[in-house]
């Protein structure tokens, strides 16, 4: 994609916020959504929009981790995320190798 035209990034910075942050609620609310799921379908989770955040200068692993969970990561994990079956792992190597930029 030529990020030179794209209109996202003519898009109102306050508007992407609250667009994100909608998102953000949103899949803290859809707590049954685990993120292997998400990796496997869209090829990127919770974890990554943390690490996202995280590399846009806000905050470090944790506090981001924790902006987007909504709470400790480690609490998160261990009141929503089960382990992980080889489909959903396999569905998961698939979908991120997609991600690779050529």
């Amino acid at each position: 994609m030529n990020h030179d035209s794209d209109t996202l990034d003519t898009l109102d910075d306050a508007v992407a916020a609250q667009a994100f942050r909608r998102l953000i609620r949103h899949l803290r609310h859809r707590d049954d959504a685990q993120n292997i799921d998400l990796m496997g379908l869209a090829g990127f989770c919770r974890n990554c929009l943390s690490d996202w955040v995280e590399e846009a200068g806000g905050l470090d692993k944790d506090a981001a981790r924790e902006a987007v969970y909504g709470m400790p990561y480690s609490q998160w994990k261990a009141q929503h995320q089960g382990d992980a079956t080889p489909e959903q792992l396999e569905r998961m190597k698939a979908s991120v190798a997609k991600n690779a930029v050529v």
